[in-house]
């Protein structure tokens, strides 16, 4: 409350406008207004992966989520299961509670993001969404279960939907009436491929004692501890995530995707250009071409091993890839819809622009080039089965099996 707004007894009962003068002094925190934001547009919020990125994350709820939380495992000596947690579940049973961040390991995104929402919590989740693809298929079912918000935290594409350029070659592309797409997207480096490369022979070593290793290991295979696989530094393992690849890819290509319309399919064709993988540590590749089944071919391109791709070249989408009658028909379409971001998305209950299914679309780009990778041959996928084809090694990597007792 503001100074000199300090209403005592004395004063409220003073004079004669009496009950009348106690709606004239509320204040406007309460009522709301601008700047002030009333309670009931006021939520509950907890982080859940308080490393690097945590802070970011929790940070994408808005300015109307007050953080009553946290939850880490490396805080095993000092939880009190009050403001501070150890095990996610205790945190999830608080009522008060009505968002969580997760900014986890992705080998947890899946499994906490399921479990927030059979809560009754509505999530943003760190990117990328997953460690392979049957995650991403899981939280979209959970979403549409238990009718939560989840939003994937990467902001791109907000942007691109406010590119008049990129609006049109969305609205070419979702129109259908381009049958023999040859547009070309490629990325080039930035893919920190080196950076987050794993240690192939790393020593154990004594697990800290505020660290609880178990369940930081959740869902993956139980190693010995070494720091390298705690941190950031956990990308560089196929337990945890998908390298760098996995790492910056969904932010690079969560905008791509929504320009080109695909958010509700994947490529066909998936074709590496790698030496061969380790089983467990994420090492060094150089290209991955991947092909939709009307044409459209993105390329992750690492610049950091081998020859260059050299395939195809670069093309965008455009009207003259149309008839005249088509480009009539796109002139006459509407502009998609403004995307919803997060905040407004948990007070209106509209679903966000990076909601589960793109999320889930998006991820599948890194886990089949991933997957390309780890076998070192040309893939075929289908994206209504979600299935790779013809493959039954590669086709398990969609799938994968996780540590008693957890489980999607």
């Amino acid at each position: 409350m503001q100074k000199g707004k300090r209403i005592t007894r004395r004063r409220f009962i003073k004079g004669s406008i009496g009950a009348a003068a106690a709606f004239t002094i509320v204040p406007r925190h309460v009522l709301g207004g601008r700047g002030n934001t009333p309670p009931s547009e006021t939520f509950g919020g907890a982080l859940i992966g308080c490393g690097g990125r945590g802070n970011g994350t929790f940070g994408g709820l808005g300015p109307n989520v007050r953080k009553l939380a946290q939850c880490d495992v490396k805080f095993l000596t000092k939880a009190d299961n009050k403001e501070i947690y150890a095990d996610y579940r205790r945190l999830l049973e608080r009522k008060d509670i009505d968002v969580v961040a997760i900014a986890t390991p992705p080998g947890w995104h899946a499994l906490i993001s399921i479990a927030a929402m059979e809560a009754g919590k509505d999530v943003l989740c760190e990117k990328p969404m997953t460690r392979f693809i049957a995650e991403g298929r899981a939280i979209v079912e959970a979403q549409n279960r238990y009718k939560r918000i989840f939003q994937i935290g990467t902001y791109g594409r907000f942007g691109a939907s406010g590119d008049k350029n990129r609006v049109l070659t969305h609205k070419i592309m979702a129109s259908g009436l381009l049958k023999n797409c040859k547009g070309v997207h490629r990325k080039r480096g930035g893919l920190k491929v080196r950076e987050w490369s794993g240690m192939v022979n790393a020593q154990p070593q004594p697990i800290p004692k505020a660290l609880d290793w178990d369940m930081y290991c959740g869902p993956a295979p139980l190693r010995p501890y070494h720091p390298h696989r705690f941190g950031g530094s956990h990308r560089g393992y196929w337990d945890y995530e998908g390298g760098g690849l996995a790492d910056m890819g969904q932010h690079h290509f969560d905008p791509i995707q929504w320009t080109f319309a695909k958010d509700y399919t994947s490529p066909v064709e998936i074709e590496p250009y790698t030496p061969p993988a380790h089983p467990e540590a994420v090492a060094m590749w150089g290209w991955v071409e991947m092909k939709y089944a009307d044409g459209l071919t993105f390329v992750f391109e690492s610049n950091e091993w081998g020859k260059p791709y050299g395939r195809k070249v670069e093309r965008g989408v455009g009207l003259d890839d149309l008839s005249d009658q088509n480009r009539k028909k796109i002139a006459e379409m509407p502009d998609p819809e403004p995307l919803v971001r997060f905040p407004e998305a948990i007070r209106t209950r509209k679903q966000p622009g990076g909601h589960a299914e793109a999320g889930h679309r998006c991820a599948t780009l890194l886990h089949l080039a991933n997957a390309a990778i780890r076998t070192g041959r040309k893939l075929r996928y289908d994206p209504v089965a979600e299935q790779i084809i013809g493959d039954e090694y590669a086709n398990r990597l969609v799938n994968q099996p996780m540590r008693a007792p957890w489980h999607l």
